[in-house]
């Protein structure tokens, strides 16, 4: 895997396109001059999240005795979930969870799950277990993917009138079609590790 493919994987995971119309609406009542700092905060929020589980996530692993197999599957069947929801989009958005809160947006559900959601967090998982050594690597395929979807949303408005409602929707299906090939890839990828591993063993 190479630093484009990770980069490419976490965009797509990400979505920031599919999130314009759930941030808009979460910052719907935050005054306009102040949408932008909590975009910012909610980003950084996000980020630290996904560098976190960069470099402990391995650790994770190890204390739940979760194979490289395993983790590929797991992480396969996640995004194929979550690329299927993107293909067939429902009015609540991936997570099916209508945004229902008071004030302003405090990490939930902007920075979780909306930008470091389980697609994301277990794609840095997969990243990193890859090869360990090439963490820096990684850690920039991270910072360009959330450079990205920070820059997306902070013209979300912009885009929005742009591209409409049947534009975004458009492109999160194209995008979701994209991930269901990498997770439809993952799952054959681990399930054929498993194999070769069990084979090796008898």
């Amino acid at each position: 895997m190479t630093i484009l493919s990770a980069t490419m994987l976490l965009l797509l995971v990400m979505d920031p396109i599919g999130n314009i119309p759930l941030f808009l609406t979460a910052l719907k009542d935050v005054p306009a001059q102040r949408q932008k700092k909590v975009i910012l905060r909610e980003l950084l929020f996000a980020l630290i999240v996904l560098v976190l589980f960069l470099f402990l996530g391995k650790f994770l692993l190890r204390v739940l005795n979760i194979s490289d197999p395993t983790l590929t599957v797991a992480g396969g069947i996640i995004l194929f979930m979550i690329a299927i929801r993107m293909v067939f989009p429902t009015p609540k958005g991936l997570y099916e969870s209508p945004i229902e809160f008071e004030g302003e947006p405090f990490v939930v559900p902007l920075a979780i799950p909306f930008i470091a959601g389980p697609s994301a967090l277990a794609s840095v998982l997969f990243i990193m277990n890859r090869d360990t050594s090439r963490w820096p690597e990684w850690l920039l395929a991270i910072l360009i993917a959330w450079l990205i979807t920070g820059s997306t949303l902070f013209l979300s408005s912009s885009l929005n009138r742009f591209l409409g409602k049947r534009g975004i929707v458009a492109i999160e299906r194209l995008m979701g079609m994209i991930l269901t090939t990498i997770a439809v890839q993952m799952v054959m990828g681990g399930v054929g590790h498993f194999l070769t591993e069990a084979l090796k063993n008898k």
